[in-house]
């Protein structure tokens, strides 16, 4: 096993529901110390609740990714306590819909300060842990709109393939360090943001949260000669292209 996972310590962004709620809940189960952070203290107090139910441990420590500062104190608070950090999931991100010629530049600000501007400045503060270990592993949570498109979604889409980029570039700079950085790209998970963003779609035949959650533990598996770079997830019922 690439990391092995007893007592390692891991961030989670948007660990308050969602995807960010299951892969917490694995990583727990697996006996990682799980950093759970998002804006809504009481709903990851909730998550926090399961993981120890179930005999894992976490911790919790509110943070907006929109916020630069909010950020870096997520950090240092981390770097206190832990004196390292082994794992991060940069899965926080939002949807806002809309048509291109309607769409504010407001919410296209919006949505890049969050799933763009707080993915890189989480990453910044990761490598800044990680290259003094000479080890670590980082995972952005992307989508299926990373390397395709749909109507009404394009600041969304344009925000995932950034997402990509960055994940593409970090993964060869981070390489001499022995530190790893993968994208999962899920097509359509049963979350709140799907049903927003695709209220068409048949809730039975949505992927589970926690089929990814499996998906960051099968990176994590990986011996040190493997490197995965990007996994797509899609719908059983879904085009693979």
């Amino acid at each position: 096993m690439y990391i092995d996972l007893k007592n390692r310590v891991a961030l989670v962004t948007g660990a308050s529901r969602g995807i960010g709620r299951g892969i917490s809940l694995m990583l727990a189960d697996s006996g990682v110390h799980v950093i759970l952070t998002a804006r809504s203290m009481d709903k990851l107090q909730k998550v926090k609740e399961e993981i120890t139910s179930r005999g894992g441990n976490a911790t919790v420590i509110p943070a907006d990714i929109a916020k630069e500062q909010d950020i870096k104190t997520l950090f240092k608070i981390i770097m206190d306590k832990f004196g390292r950090l082994d794992i991060v999931i940069n899965n926080a991100g939002i949807g806002i819909w809309g048509n291109l010629v309607d769409f504010s530049i407001e919410d296209f600000d919006k949505i890049m300060n969050i799933n763009v501007r707080g993915t890189y400045l989480c990453c910044q503060q990761a490598m800044k842990m990680m290259i003094p270990q000479k080890n670590g592993y980082i995972i952005n949570i992307s989508s299926v709109v990373g390397f395709k498109g749909y109507p009404n979604q394009s600041a969304y889409t344009a925000s995932k393939h950034a997402i990509m980029g960055l994940t593409k570039s970090l993964a060869v700079e981070a390489q001499e360090h022995n530190i790893r950085i993968s994208a999962i790209l899920p097509g359509g998970v049963e979350t709140d943001l799907s049903f927003k963003a695709r209220p068409d779609l048949d809730r039975s035949l949505l992927i589970l949260p926690e089929d990814i959650a499996k998906t960051v533990l099968y990176l994590l598996s990986l011996s040190d000669r493997a490197m995965v770079d990007q996994i797509f997830v899609r719908r059983m019922s879904s085009s693979p292209f």
